[in-house]
């Protein structure tokens, strides 16, 4: 009796083992489940995009991706209602036009400050303009270029300014003696701001590869404020601003009034 007690035991225990190491593989292969890298990755793809749509959407209901292009006009008394004085500036441009946005002045002079710390130093020459001013460019511009067709390639039409919107900026430096050159794309502190802006939530407005889109030769000097989640996919993508809207309109993230200054 007392070998089967001990036999008995030995067959208790080992189905208590073999219980338990069967319990221990459903738990271990329940945590494989859980913990399913996949699975995860998934999560955090739907948290980052749900972060991206809520930025863009934010940035949007700031007027911050509105189209102010030759397919998209503002009336002659559009004037954007926070305005901000730029502390940077050329000296010798006219005073009334040192204004942006003031979403857009405060990054505008983090831009500037962060530049400066590496040596790199360049201002603004204008950036907010009036329907009138511009008004007189394009008149200049005819009798400069002989016809309007040759001068709306290079100037924008009253009401088609980016200027007027209050995001855009003409930056220039000493290295370019403060002019609107092409050649000031290949100075320091153009190369700094092809290459940094975005970080700031700037676009070089009108690229290179991009006058068919834009309807505006190159303008390495010409930089636009539209919000640092949007200034970084369009810096990584080379996408135009039109194009750009345009996918986010496809996404669905923006609706038509989203790409309009006047709503």
């Amino acid at each position: 009796m007392k070998i089967k007690g001990k036999k008995a035991a030995a067959a208790l225990l080992a189905v208590f083992v073999l219980a338990g190491g069967l319990a221990g593989c459903r738990s271990s292969e329940a945590v494989k489940v859980s913990a399913d890298p996949d699975t995860a990755g998934s999560q955090e793809q739907d948290e980052a995009e749900a972060a991206r749509t809520a930025a863009l959407q934010a940035d949007a209901e700031k007027g911050l991706l509105v189209l102010v292009n030759k397919e998209n006009s503002v009336s002659e008394s559009y004037k954007p209602d926070d305005l901000e004085s730029i502390k940077y500036y050329a000296e010798d441009r006219d005073p009334q036009w040192r204004y942006m946005r003031s979403e857009a002045a405060d990054a505008f002079h983090r831009m500037v400050e962060a530049a400066r710390t590496e040596g790199i130093d360049f201002v603004m020459t204008t950036a907010y303009r009036s329907y009138g001013f511009q008004s007189i460019l394009w008149n200049n511009a005819i009798g400069r270029y002989g016809t309007e067709e040759a001068a709306n390639q290079m100037v924008a039409k009253p009401g088609q300014s980016e200027h007027q919107s209050g995001l855009a900026v003409d930056v220039s430096s000493t290295e370019n003696d403060y002019q609107l050159t092409e050649s000031f794309g290949d100075t320091q502190a153009g190369k700094w701001l092809a290459a940094n802006a975005a970080d700031y939530g700037f676009i070089l407005r009108y690229a290179q590869d991009k006058t068919d889109v834009t309807g505006y030769g190159f303008e390495p000097w010409h930089f636009r404020y539209v919000g640092e989640t949007a200034a970084k996919e369009i810096s990584e993508s080379g996408l135009a601003l039109e194009e750009y809207d345009q996918q986010l309109l496809d996404e669905g993230i923006l609706t038509q009034s989203d790409t309009m200054a006047e709503k």
